[in-house]
């Protein structure tokens, strides 16, 4: 009876421990292999997990045989390997076509796209990777919508519901934090990417500055840095182009325990390009580090340091354009660039419904430059002379970013408040440089600049800043009844600065506040199709390389403190919806935006520009994307806008003696009505390895002044894209501008009936070629 009775027992104790048998794991991306956090791992409808911040998973089976692992963007598998003790490394893999994708952007916190009531579009890791940019732009450009201007070397100007321009109406963002504060916007400082640093980004259009602050107008670009593997991984390679283009790479990261790794750099450089006096140099190295002290708080850390050196020649003229000869006007412009980012970050997860963050953030910023669009030349006073600038501007931040969000029970309520602070010391100094003027032989422009002399003696702009910039935020989240949700918010924002300014030997304290709010919807009509509609307003005040050059004529000298932000409001009315078992989703867009106090930038006749701010300017379009994967094979998808960008009441003369006198009516220059970027891409089942992509890029023709006397031809390109992956090898090779077609980026003239076009020139047909070894090492139990 005992020995019966013991055998019972001993059964009755294996039962139980099989019913509590525990797995363990972790999921990450079988691309990028990041962690996945949120993943839901099931093994019935009533019973799961979800993993954690570093994709982490516990879960005891009770006897069950198979685990379910699903996660948003990616698809679904079920695992049966569930043997007591085995860790299990899930590596799930991204559906490229799936844009229900979770971002960050639209509240500094990952949600589900379709539950922002904001225009946002997720560049993902898979297009990242396939795309292997030379510059940024190449990436950018295939977001719906966004026109990325590339100026050579990296150089570039933005379009996102505006006409392209350098003027600060955009926010750039790394890891949510902008890279330049607020009254220094540098349409330039995507140069300072680094692009195997990214894995993947985050474009919003329209303003953020109820989340982001000022100067995010036409919209935000958040490039999102690549994660510690889940696995140790190491990546190296070369590639280069036709033209002297050359850059080597290495990255590679790993998890030790509680603490992960990402470190990413490339050396880079550009000789005897098809364009004369475009040599470049570029240097940059990036570093993520985490480290968990428990599952609810994590240590984020993120550094940068980048040195850009480049030589600027400038437009040409339409003989250098359509001869294809793209001569240089001088042989002394320069760039230079030398940048550090760094912050630190603590994220505390209190429990399910309720965050918080805090980041304390640096930033060096050192920009030296002889730039070519100062280059001047006044026949009326001197055809032999004419006169450039040599300037500095260096700043140097330290702030602070602190956010709270709190799920409340009541109506799936989510409240979020933060606040920022930015200190910027900044000085700039410019001071003329007494040029040469070599004339063509009709003796009506120029052919050739060289330095007569520098003159710092003449000084244009020397001054001492401390920016201080203070924000407050709030956002509200709330669904009245299921499947509508609204949301409320709304940012306080303060410029202040004090300074001194050496040229007229004055000093004082400036200031600009604006409180800018948004109101937003989502309906979901079913589970796969909703709308959303969005209010939201948005504020940039004047720079302060504006506020700080002398007016043109000026005497005694006198400066802009009167310059007034720049106000926009905004509408938005948006659809979206998946269709044929989430194979094809589309999306549309209607915006109507309009501006205020907008910085006039008038042209004078020794090519100077005057600033007033008073100009009234209207916006509206439509935006759309299409992405359709009928089956494994094949992938397409196809995305633009249609625009209209008008002048209001923009007055560029008070002169009774000038032919026109307000541009009401007209269009803006440098905005095509059109922009479409559009793509295939054939994954052959026959070969597994082998991707292979064809991309148009469409610009309808565009106004080159502001008056409307002459229209630029817009242009079609097409680039090619193919790689093959063998093993740990792989082999790659772009055709950038298949049909050597001959295009602009940019032309642009002045007003005036006499004034001639300036090209910037695109690069004819370009052969990359590259080689990337991606090495990844050996899994094993933590």
């Amino acid at each position: 009876m005992k020995k019966i009775l013991m055998v019972l027992t001993l059964a009755f104790l294996a039962s139980g421990a099989a019913f509590a048998q525990t797995i363990q794991g972790k999921c990450f991306d079988a691309l990028t292999k990041e962690p996945i956090e949120g993943a839901t791992l099931q093994i019935n409808s009533s019973h799961g997990v979800i993993s954690d911040s570093d994709g982490s998973f516990s879960l005891d089976l009770g006897g069950a045989s198979s685990l379910h692992i699903s996660f948003m963007g990616y698809e679904s598998q079920t695992r049966e390997d569930l043997t007591q003790g085995n860790f299990l490394w899930i590596a799930l893999i991204p559906k490229i076509e799936d844009l229900q994708a979770v971002t960050v952007t639209a509240s500094r916190e990952a949600a589900q796209r379709l539950s922002s009531p904001v225009a946002i579009h997720k560049l993902s890791a898979s297009l990242v990777d396939e795309t292997k940019p030379i510059g940024v732009s190449e990436l950018i450009n295939k977001t719906p919508g966004v026109l990325m201007v590339n100026l050579n070397n990296e150089q570039h100007s933005m379009a996102i519901r505006q006409p392209a321009t350098t003027s600060p109406y955009y926010l750039y963002l790394e890891d949510g934090i902008a890279v330049r504060p607020m009254g220094i916007f540098n349409h330039n400082a995507l140069l300072e990417t680094n692009q195997l640093a990214i894995s993947s980004v985050e474009v919003v259009k329209g303003p953020v500055s109820s989340i982001y602050g000022s100067e995010g107008i036409g919209g935000a670009i958040n490039f999102l840095t690549h994660r510690p593997t889940a696995v140790p991984t190491l990546k190296f390679g070369l590639m280069g182009d036709k033209w002297g283009y050359t850059r080597y790479q290495l990255s590679g990261g790993a998890t030790i325990g509680k603490f992960g790794f990402y470190l990413a750099g490339l050396h880079s450089f550009q000789n005897d390009s098809w364009r004369m006096r475009s040599d470049y140099r570029k240097d940059i190295f990036n570093a993520r580090v985490e480290y968990r002290f428990s599952p609810k708080t994590r240590l984020i850390g993120t550094s940068m340091m980048g040195d850009y050196n480049s030589q600027t020649s400038g437009n040409v003229d339409s003989t250098g354009f359509n001869g294809r000869s793209y001569p240089a006007n001088n042989d002394f412009t320069f760039r230079e660039v030398f940048a550090v980012r760094n912050r630190l970050t603590l994220e505390q997860d209190w429990n399910s419904a309720s965050k918080s963050f805090v980041t304390v953030f640096h930033r060096i910023n050192r920009n030296g430059q002889n730039p070519s669009y100062r280059l001047q030349w006044n026949p009326k006073v001197n055809p032999d002379q004419g006169k450039g600038e040599l300037n500095s501007s260096d700043f140097k931040s330290l702030g602070l970013i602190a956010q709270h969000s709190q799920r409340l029970n009541w109506k799936s309520t989510k409240i979020l408040g933060g606040i920022s602070l930015d200190n910027s010391p900044v000085t700039y100094m410019a001071h003329q440089v007494d040029l040469n003027v070599k004339l063509r032989p009709d003796g009506k422009s120029v052919e050739f600049f060289t330095i007569d002399q520098l003159r710092p003696d003449i000084r244009i702009s020397d001054y001492s800043a401390s920016i201080n910039n203070i924000g407050t935020y709030l956002q509200v989240e709330v669904s009245p009844v299921e499947k509508l949700q609204f949301t409320l918010g709304g940012r306080y924002d303060t410029m202040g600065f004090d300074y001194n300014n050496q040229l007229d030997q004055s000093s004082g304290i400036q200031s600009y506040s604006q409180f800018t709010p948004k109101l937003g919807l989502t309906w979901e009509i079913k589970s796969t199709q909703g709308v959303y509609a969005n209010f939201a307003q948005g504020f940039s005040p004047p720079q302060l390389t504006s506020i700080f050059r002398p007016r043109p004529g000026s005497n005694p000298v006198t400066f802009y403190y009167n310059l007034e932000p720049a106000l926009f409001d905004s509408n938005e009315l948006g659809y979206w919806g998946s269709f044929c078992d989430n194979k094809l989703y589309v999306d549309f867009t209607f915006y109507y935006m309009t501006g205020e106090n907008e910085l006039l930038s008038i042209r004078q006749p020794d090519n100077s520009f005057d600033y007033q701010s008073a100009g009234k300017t209207l916006h509206y379009g439509n935006e759309f994307s299409l992405t359709f994967k009928p089956n494994p094979e094949w992938f397409i998808r196809t995305g633009g806008t249609w625009a209209k960008h008008e002048f209001v009441d923009f007055k560029i003369s008070q002169r009774e003696s000038d032919q026109i006198q307000n541009l009401s009516g007209k269009e803006m220059p440098g905005a095509p009505r059109w922009i479409t970027n559009s793509e295939v891409t054939y994954y052959p089942a026959f070969a597994p390895n082998l991707r292979t992509s064809m991309e148009l890029q469409q610009i309808s023709g565009f106004y080159e002044n502001q008056v409307n006397t002459k229209k630029a031809k817009g242009y079609q390109v097409f680039n090619f894209r193919t790689g093959y992956k063998f093993k740990w090898v792989e082999i790659f090779g772009n055709v950038l501008n298949i049909s050597n077609t001959l295009y602009a980026h940019t032309v642009s003239r002045g007003n005036n009936a006499a004034d001639k076009p300036n090209y910037t020139p695109a690069a004819p047909r370009t052969f990359i070629l590259g080689i990337q070894f991606n090495l990844e090492g050996k899994i094993q139990k933590p």
